[in-house]
């Protein structure tokens, strides 16, 4: 292809190019040490040197205090699934979920496994507002007063980005002593899979933050978990001593060999994200190419976005064309030009951007004027 390549896959997604530069570079041989990164040892200083580079620059980035710590795990978000309530349930048997799409339901079903899970409010079920009261898809985050919450739930969990339907919760849910508020010593937990460090997170409304790398972070591999301090050591005694929190968090996430690459690339990454002027900085730029490309489908009436305005998501955005009989020849057409990883998810169908960090503006401008071209012979 003469054309720049521009890569919309919701994951493992795009990557800074100058940190894939920097990797080609370093990966045979890093800083002279005759060693690449995948063949040190995981306790030996060079690593080890990486390891704490990488956790110091994300709690810079994400400004986490002092009483919560980082863990660098493995399994995914789908692992933490499960790994969640066998933590995080501490004595209790119930857990609070709010779901709304696929994935914090997929969540929800895992937990059952361990705990009895009350669905707070599942946004498939309920009348979307703005969609004359449709039922039976993820569009829209359901209201806090229409939550039913239980005052014995250990946790509640959500999902703060829904990739697979494009629902984004913008900030943590009210917590205090309303009905409908979430009781004050009820933990948050959210899968943060695919907004953590695309937007400001405050870390300290949540008991726990976990997601997989591969969206905003780094190649597939690596987990992240941000947990409180005073939620460690009280995990199930069936919890596999190579998930519990307390054990990993008390061997610096060494206690089993941890993904030493994809933590190496991670720390690059968060550098990166470090140099364009940290999470502030890139979240304004997310707020304008999603934006651009939002505005666009609104004023199409060739396509069309099916989520709730104030509730669509900044990283990932489905589109359907009005004649889907069309979504082939389009998805075919603009893998020509270049813009790849566009086909939604089988269970949605249509298309599919996902405008993560190291999607660059020009990406989604080419984006849409292949789209207004496609349009103007195919409308």
């Amino acid at each position: 292809m003469s054309h720049t390549v521009y890569n919309f896959s919701a994951g493992p997604a795009v990557l800074p190019r100058e940190v894939l530069l920097q990797v080609a570079e370093d990966l045979p041989d890093w800083q002279r040490t005759g060693m690449s990164v995948m063949e040190m040892s995981h306790r030996g200083p060079e690593f080890m040197s990486i390891h704490a580079q990488a956790i110091a620059d994300l709690r810079a980035l994400m400004n986490i205090p002092d009483d919560y710590r980082v863990l660098f795990m493995q399994g995914g978000a789908i692992a933490e699934n499960a790994i969640v309530p066998l933590n995080l349930l501490r004595g209790g048997d119930q857990a609070d979920y709010l779901l709304t799409g696929q994935w914090s339901a997929k969540s929800a079903k895992e937990a059952s496994r361990y705990a009895r899970v009350n669905v707070v409010a599942d946004a498939s079920r309920l009348p979307a507002p703005h969609r004359d009261g449709e039922t039976g898809s993820f569009t829209f985050v359901p209201d806090q007063s229409q939550w039913r919450l239980s005052r014995e739930a250990a946790y509640l969990h959500l999902c703060t980005n829904e990739t697979i339907d494009g629902v984004e919760i913008g900030q943590a849910p009210a917590q205090g002593t309303g009905p409908h508020e979430v009781p004050a010593d009820v933990p948050i937990v959210a899968d943060v899979s695919s907004q953590i460090l695309s937007r400001e997170i405050d870390v300290t409304r949540y008991g726990c933050l976990y997601g997989g790398a591969q969206k905003n972070v780094g190649p597939s591999g690596l987990t992240l978990v941000i947990v409180r301090e005073d939620l460690l050591g009280k995990a199930h005694p069936l919890c596999p001593s190579a998930f519990d929190y307390r054990i990993v968090a008390d061997h610096d996430s060494m206690y089993n060999t941890p993904p030493t690459f994809a933590i190496w690339v991670a720390g690059l990454v968060f550098r990166w994200l470090r140099r364009q002027g940290g999470v502030a900085a890139i979240e304004r730029r997310n707020v304008e190419k999603a934006a651009l490309l939002y505005d666009y489908i609104d004023n199409s009436g060739f396509y069309e976005n099916h989520v709730r305005p104030q509730d669509r998501s900044r990283m990932n955005v489905p589109f359907f064309l009005k004649d889907p009989s069309l979504d082939a020849h389009f998805l075919k057409g603009a893998a020509e030009v270049g813009l790849l990883q566009l086909k939604g998810h089988r269970t949605v169908g249509g298309m599919r951007a996902s405008l993560y960090n190291a999607m660059p503006i020009e990406g989604v401008r080419t984006l849409i004027a292949y789209m207004k071209e496609f349009e103007r012979r195919n409308g």
